[in-house]
């Protein structure tokens, strides 16, 4: 219940703040006839004094500032020698907020405080006795005993919040390594069953391929036979894409993945000034190594935009070698200098597609400044 209560306080804050002074305002608005009779100022001298004692009470964040203005308009009102009023009493409210929400070292000196208010309070304005000044000290540590407790409460809770969420935290990332042991344990049983489809294939093929010149019947046979696995191959592949798939949308996306021809719209349309040059004598790449080169470049470029700094310029070199396909992106920006990121798979990223194809990739600053970004693919020897 308690919780519960410091929840909806929490989401009311503004409310709370006017449910905690409104009962002593309406205390001291039904006592300003009397009360306004023997104050100095009339009814309107009690009226203001009332709102300036009472007015820092909204300052539910700042305790201590809330608590020290009240002590202050107090001390001042002792001073000139008026007599205490309801208002007051905010003394008391202020110093509950400090020990409910600060530390204990704030609380006993605002306790002290308090206590010495009530001493003072005896002298001028009563004869002070041991008994009178031991009454108002029970009141006051009760007040502030209170607030003590309703502090340790408040911490309590709050560790048990903390503790709920992180467990909770914990039970989803565990789920979510379950879930992925689980999708590559698919992957791999789907996996073998398409190796196996093509290799059915790529035998047909070869069957029909033999038998085209000699036996019509048995080629077209081979052909159908080649239809057919292709199509549970593609089926299967479907479903071993969709197990790896994680957090996006049902339903299958058809469109042509990216290659090397869009690295110029790539490079072109970058929110990094940029420009691309190719070298060597282009050659036709399987569609999954230009997808690796494409997504290289846009990393590299976002790390760019992301760590260059102002004004960075990069650039994107495509070399074409006899054997090996290399992409260098540089950048002009801070480099070393840049701070380091937290939680990316960039890097990771492309280390895993340049490894599908047995290449290299290097990320680092460079010497005279900036970052580059270098990969290495051996081209797939049906290319070359």
């Amino acid at each position: 219940m308690f919780g519960s209560v410091r929840t909806w306080s929490r989401r009311h804050e503004k409310l709370t703040v006017a449910l905690r002074v409104a009962p002593l305002a309406a205390l001291c608005a039904l006592l300003a006839l009397p009360y306004g009779s023997i104050n100095p100022g009339g009814v309107a001298g009690y009226l203001g004094l009332s709102a300036v004692l009472l007015a820092p009470l909204v300052w539910r964040s700042r305790p201590v500032a809330s608590f020290a203005a009240v002590s202050l308009v107090s001390f001042v009102q002792w001073l000139a020698g008026q007599q205490p009023l309801p208002a007051n009493l905010a003394v008391l409210v202020a110093l509950w907020a400090v020990a409910y929400r600060c530390s204990f070292r704030w609380a006993l000196a605002a306790g002290l405080v308090a206590e010495l208010g009530v001493f003072l309070a005896l002298v001028n304005w009563a004869t002070p006795t041991f008994g009178m000044f031991f009454s108002g000290s029970i009141f006051v540590v009760t007040i502030w005993l209170a607030g003590l407790y309703a502090n340790t409460r408040r911490r309590y809770l709050e560790g048990l919040e903390e503790r709920a969420e992180r467990a909770e935290r914990e039970r989803d990332q565990q789920a979510m390594m379950a879930a992925a042991a689980e999708r590559a344990r698919i992957a791999r049983e789907l996996h073998d069953v398409v190796a196996h489809n093509v290799s059915v294939i790529v035998v047909q093929a070869d069957g029909a391929g033999y038998a085209l010149d000699s036996d019509i019947e048995e080629a077209r046979l081979a052909v159908r036979n080649i239809s057919k696995t292709g199509r549970a191959a593609l089926a299967e592949m479907r479903r071993l894409v969709g197990v790896l798939r994680e957090n996006e949308a049902a339903g299958t996306d058809y469109t042509p993945q990216p290659g090397l021809g869009q690295l110029e719209e790539l490079v072109r349309d970058s929110a990094v000034p940029a420009r691309l040059r190719v070298g060597g004598v282009p050659v036709e790449l399987p569609e999954g190594q230009q997808l690796a080169v494409y997504r290289i470049v846009q990393e590299a470029l976002t790390n760019a935009l992301k760590h260059g700094g102002p004004d960075v310029r990069a650039s994107v070199e495509i070399d074409y070698n006899s054997s090996d396909l290399v992409v260098r992106v540089t950048d002009d920006g801070r480099g070393a200098a840049a701070p380091s990121g937290t939680g990316g798979h960039g890097l990771i990223g492309m280390r895993e597609r340049v490894g599908l194809y047995g290449g290299a990739v290097s990320a680092a600053p460079r010497k005279g400044g900036g970052y580059e970004v270098l990969a290495r693919l051996p081209m797939a020897k049906e290319a070359a």
